[in-house]
């Protein structure tokens, strides 16, 4: 095969063979295709993009790139994928959870770039817990403690890691069916066989809006079918930063609150919900109210707590932080944020203030960037909510006191007011299911 036919012919829109993406991807792997090349095939993708039966060869090809997990029959795996956003801590609360009602959660996660914070980070912001593991150590941890949280090993779909980077630096990372078939093949990898995703839409998420995040979720349920995974996507409000905490360590107390019963209602409905979805799709329960029910005991009855601690000692963590939060990093300086006008909230540019806390280096623009665990902000307010001025609406966390006002200025600038009442936003969406789908082959799905 010809690897400039290959591009010419994607570039034109046909569709390649399962042959010729293997081939592609296997030669760009052992060094016999370049970068530049590559990269015009990514580019070509993106403007043409990919047809299902494209994304699915593409997702083998990652998958057989490298190892998979295989666990033992009987035990019900199941895994929650979100697209990232801001405040974003739900799979510090949800895996425990689902861990504690039977499920076996083998959950492997991602660093916090641009605005989106990462779950890796913030589990590390947790003294001496460990988040690299082989595929065997891996796998071990999930199946005696039901519960593992890791990074991505290098014997994991090696292909995606060293493509995502490439993607990258050349404009192509909001195709549609690399996006798939980066996420599934890393899902379908680790040896979940439900998985529910987390699919964020509004001002803090990739998503901008409902029918772009529904095009991908059809993709994402119909390769998971594919491979013989049940998929189910929830679609969530990233209009407003989740929870009131943003930044690593600041992030984990929020959880370990909820997991001790303290409630904030947009994560309480997210986390139950998808929670829901795992169960239901593994059919250890058969109703919702049954679902719900379940989840509040295991927290009221603190075995969901417990079963959180257990993973953080199992990785090497000091769990001792769940009732002593000093033993986190503490930030040197807290000041206070300070509304500047009154009315209601209309809007929340959540992205604007996920960076400006790379300002206090709570994130980073670059996986090489330093990040401290102890800074980050709370922030109170909601669309829908009334805020005065004057009035404290949150607190920044920082170790420098030379930019705080620039952070400040910024997350405030996020804030759009109006004189008249404005309506609290729904947190749940929609959801969608194979069953809700309208198969269709005939044209490939494209953002462009």
């Amino acid at each position: 095969m010809n690897p400039v036919e290959l591009i010419l012919k994607k570039r034109n829109g046909y569709i390649l063979t399962a042959e010729e993406i293997n081939f592609f991807i296997n030669s760009y792997l052992s060094g016999k295709i370049t970068e530049y090349q590559m990269s015009a095939f990514l580019m070509a993708i993106y403007f043409q993009g990919l047809m299902p039966e494209e994304i699915s060869s593409l997702t083998k090809c990652y998958i057989d790139s490298g190892k998979s997990i295989e666990f033992p029959v009987g035990l019900i795996t199941a895994d929650k994928h979100s697209t990232g956003g801001v405040g974003d801590k739900i799979s510090l609360m949800l895996a425990p959870i689902a861990a504690a009602l039977g499920l076996y959660v083998p959950m492997i996660s991602g660093r916090g770039l641009g605005h989106t914070g990462g779950t890796l980070d913030k589990l590390e912001a947790i003294p001496g817990f460990q988040t690299q593991y082989n595929m065997e150590d891996f796998r071990d941890l999930t199946i005696k403690h039901k519960v593992a949280m890791v990074g991505q090993s290098a014997q994991l779909v090696p292909a995606d890691k060293k493509i995502y980077a490439l993607r990258d630096v050349t404009a192509t990372v909001e195709s549609p069916g690399l996006i798939t078939a980066s996420i599934m093949s890393k899902k379908i990898a680790e040896g979940a066989r439900h998985l529910v995703i987390d699919l964020k839409v509004g001002s803090g998420a990739f998503m901008p809006n409902l029918q772009r995040a529904k095009e991908l979720a059809e993709l994402l349920i119909k390769t998971g079918h594919s491979f013989g995974q049940k998929v189910t996507v929830v679609f969530t409000n990233m209009n407003a930063p989740l929870g009131t905490h943003i930044g690593n360590a600041l992030e984990v107390i929020e959880a370990i609150d909820y997991l001790k019963g303290v409630y904030l209602p947009d994560t309480q409905i997210i986390t139950e919900t998808l929670v829901a979805e795992m169960l239901l799709s593994a059919e250890i329960v058969k109703t919702l109210e049954e679902t719900i029910q379940k989840i509040r005991e295991v927290v009221q009855n603190g075995s969901a707590l417990q079963k959180f601690k257990e993973m953080i000692t199992a990785q090497g963590g000091d769990a001792s932080v769940c009732d002593d939060y000093s033993r986190f990093d503490q930030a040197q300086h807290k000041i206070p944020i300070i509304a500047q006008q009154t009315g209601f909230v209309q809007s929340i540019d959540s992205k604007n203030i996920g960076y400006a806390l790379i300002g206090v280096k709570a994130g980073r623009t670059s996986v090489t960037d330093p990040i401290e665990y102890g800074t980050g902000a709370i922030f109170y307010p909601k669309v829908g909510d009334k805020i005065s001025a004057g009035q404290e609406i949150g607190t920044l966390f920082t170790n420098s006191q030379e930019n705080s006002s620039e952070v400040i200025k910024r997350i405030l600038s996020g804030i759009k007011l109006s004189p008249e009442n404005v309506a609290h936003e729904p947190i749940i969406l929609g959801r969608m299911t194979l069953a809700d789908l309208t198969i269709n082959t005939q044209n490939p799905i494209s953002f462009i």
